[in-house]
Order: C-alpha cells, then sequence, then structure tokens
C-alpha cells in the first residue's frame, strides 16, 4: 500500500512539473491582452508566410483580427436618417449593442449608436453609412491579439489535458490524503478552465465582430459645406451673410420662445400696468395733498 502510494505521489509530481514546463503558469490570473498597445501591424499566415495583397480585412482562418471604428455624422432630417442607419445594420447581419436617442425636448436630438457588424463587412458598413448622413469624422483602427489568442488556447489545452489526468489518477487513488489532494488540484485546474475559456469567448466576439461607434447630430445646416474665401470682398459678403442668418435665427428663436411663454410675459404686463397705475394714483394724491395744504395756509 505504502509503495503504491509513493508510485502515486511521484507519478502526480512528475505530470505537475512537466505541464508546467510546457508553457506559461497555469495560474488563473488574467492575460494580458495588450488590447491597447497592440500593433495594427499586417497579420501573418500561421504557416510562416505573410499574405501577399493583404486588405483592410486581413482574415486568413488563422489570423485573429478585431476591428473598431469611429463615425459622426449630421442630418438635417433626424429620423429618416436613423430608420436609414437601422435598415443597413439589418442588411448587413449587424446589430445594436447600444441605441441611445437624446434631445427631444430640446431643438436639435441626437443619437449616440454602438453597432455590431461581422468583421468580413466592416468596410462595406463603415462605406455605406457614410452615404446615409453628411459625414464628418470617421476613423478606423485594427488590432492583432493572434499572439494572444492562441497563447490562451493553448494553455487551455494543456489545462484540459491535466484535468483528465488528474480524473484518471483520482480513480486509482484509494487512501483519503491522496483523493483530497487530487481533488484539490482538479478544482485549481477547472476554475483555469473556466477562465481561459471565458477569455477566448470574449476575444471571439470582439474578432467576430467588428465594433462601430455611430453619433448622429441634427442640425440646421451641415458644417464644413462653405467654400474658403479667395477675395477679400468675398469674405466681407459671407461675413453680412452670416449676419443675417444670425440675425434670422435669433428672430425665430425669439418668435418660439415668446409663443412658449406669452402667458407667463402677460401676467408680467399685468403686474407692470398695476404698479405703474398705483404709482400714478399715489403722485396724484400727494399733489392733491399738497394743493389742499397750500390752499389752507392762505391768509383770509
Amino acid at each position: 500500500m505504502k509503495r503504491f502510494a509513493c508510485i502515486l505521489v511521484c507519478l502526480f509530481t512528475v505530470f505537475s512539473l512537466a505541464a508546467c514546463g510546457g508553457g506559461k503558469s497555469m495560474a488563473p490570473s488574467a492575460p494580458d491582452m495588450g488590447y491597447d498597445t497592440a500593433s495594427p501591424a499586417e497579420a501573418p499566415n500561421w504557416d510562416g508566410e505573410v499574405a501577399d495583397n493583404v486588405t483592410s480585412y486581413q482574415r486568413e482562418q488563422s489570423a485573429k483580427m478585431i476591428y473598431r471604428s469611429t463615425i459622426e455624422l449630421e442630418t438635417t432630417e433626424f429620423d429618416k436618417a436613423i430608420a436609414d442607419i437601422t435598415a443597413l445594420v439589418d442588411s448587413v447581419s449587424g446589430y445594436y449593442e447600444q441605441r441611445n436617442l437624446s434631445g427631444f425636448s430640446s431643438d436639435y436630438r441626437y443619437a449616440s449608436l454602438v453597432v455590431r457588424v461581422p468583421a468580413e463587412r466592416f468596410d462595406e458598413f463603415c462605406t455605406q453609412v457614410g452615404n446615409v448622413c453628411h459625414l464628418i469624422r470617421l476613423s478606423s483602427s485594427q488590432e492583432n491579439v493572434s499572439e494572444t489568442y492562441y497563447d490562451v488556447q493553448s494553455r487551455l489545452t494543456t489545462a484540459q489535458t491535466k484535468l483528465a489526468r488528474l480524473q484518471e489518477l483520482l480513480a486509482k487513488a484509494d487512501t483519503m490524503a491522496d483523493i483530497i489532494t487530487i481533488e484539490n488540484a482538479i478544482s485549481d485546474t477547472e476554475q483555469t478552465i473556466d477562465y481561459l475559456s471565458g477569455s477566448l469567448r470574449g476575444m471571439d466576439n470582439l474578432v467576430d465582430y467588428a465594433t462601430v461607434n455611430v453619433t448622429v447630430r441634427e442640425v440646421y445646416h451641415f458644417s464644413g459645406t462653405k467654400e474658403a474665401p479667395l477675395t477679400l470682398g468675398e469674405r466681407i459678403g459671407n461675413a453680412f451673410k452670416s449676419g443675417l442668418e444670425s440675425v434670422g435665427e435669433f428672430l425665430e428663436d425669439l418668435v418660439v420662445f415668446l409663443a412658449y411663454s406669452w402667458l407667463w410675459l402677460l401676467i408680467l404686463a399685468g403686474i407692470v400696468v398695476l404698479i405703474v397705475v398705483l404709482i400714478r394714483r399715489g403722485k396724484a394724491r400727494r399733489r392733491r395733498k399738497r394743493a389742499k395744504m397750500a390752499e389752507n395756509s392762505r391768509p383770509e
């Protein structure tokens, strides 16, 4: 019995050393994803060669690329723009991860959208959404997370192999001490497997579906559409035109304000009229009083 226990402990020790020596530590510490510092260099084919004619969608099956984009749009027809963007999202088999609309109590509305689209249709969506509204800004980025992905995948495979061998050893153990030791090792390994599996699922989600942040602003007229003036006369003319537009917008806002606040203005006007009447009556009363005093002071 003691000889079998010694053999069991030796096998477990040898296996643990082999597993640790075959790669990085199997402790369930968070792997460094390096998302913010990853270089958007060309994605290698993992057969040792570099792809020829690499496009923005660098997707040999083994390359793990994460695509992101930020797009700012303006529109004078807010409802139509949101409907067109929604139709475009559906047409590329995407979905809204977040969809926030605001400003309905004010003159202009605003939309903040987080769209997830299949990575292979990322360029198509970014191009077409710029045609839906007036495009202000578009920026894109890509990250190669292949090294991190395959490292986590390798660690997961090693952990799964370790778990299978621990379960075999547990089936052969016949002392309580050996059973407890092996069960503790199994529990730790299962936690590692759960964590690494979750990390892979998270990266798969980012790789399979690109993330596009879209903002849509409702405006009176598009910004950046005026040509730069070439002469002093054109500058003066543009300034005069802008001044007239500003006055027109001010008068429009004033009319809207009066239409909204007419009742309060009417009450305020009534109060002002009442104060003026009271002041005039007070003055008239004082004049009559002074006149009466002057008349009484005259000698007979």
